[in-house]
């Protein structure tokens, strides 16, 4: 993958325009942010104080960002948060679908609670996207890149139906 910022992993400087391998990447990101995010998503809901929550994981998602800015461009990344607005639907059903499985809901908790676990679902979906996007050789290949995020909306809509209704019943 192309970088679009500069930035240093590991000590080693690179430059915008330099390739890096997504198989560094991915699962260094994918990882990292699963246990961040796991973490970010426990505290919030699991009644620490909120100025703790919004402390650990709001600084821990601008140094995400900083990264997605680099790695992804500045266009990617706000359509990360366009997408995100859209899907909120989506969002909500998912968390609201892991709470139930420790008998909450959305609903039990006020709205600020939901700021950090919500933006770590984002990012995370985010960086699934484009792992998909580069796993299967569709990032410069305009048709397959279609069929792709095509595949990827329909899947993660089945899913968040899915989710929602195993919830209703």
């Amino acid at each position: 993958m192309r970088l679009h910022g500069s930035v240093t992993f590991n000590g080693r400087a690179y430059s915008s325009g330099d390739e890096i391998s997504g198989l560094f990447i991915y699962p260094f990101f994918l990882i990292h942010m699963f246990v961040f995010g796991l973490s970010g998503f426990v505290l919030a809901y699991s009644g620490a104080p909120v100025e703790f929550v919004y402390m650990h994981g709001g600084i821990a998602i601008l140094v995400y960002l900083v990264f997605y800015l680099a790695i992804f461009g500045r266009d990617d990344v706000k359509w990360m948060f366009i997408n995100a607005g859209l899907g909120l639907f989506g969002i909500v059903s998912q968390i609201d679908w892991i709470l139930s499985l420790f008998g909450k809901h959305v609903a039990d908790f006020p709205p600020y609670v939901h700021v950090i676990p919500f933006l770590y679902f984002v990012l995370y979906t985010f960086l699934i996207r484009h792992a998909l996007l580069d796993l299967l050789g569709a990032r410069d290949d305009e048709t397959r890149q279609r069929r792709v995020q095509a595949a990827y909306v329909g899947a993660s809509v089945a899913f968040y139906l899915a989710a929602h209704l195993l919830e209703a019943w």
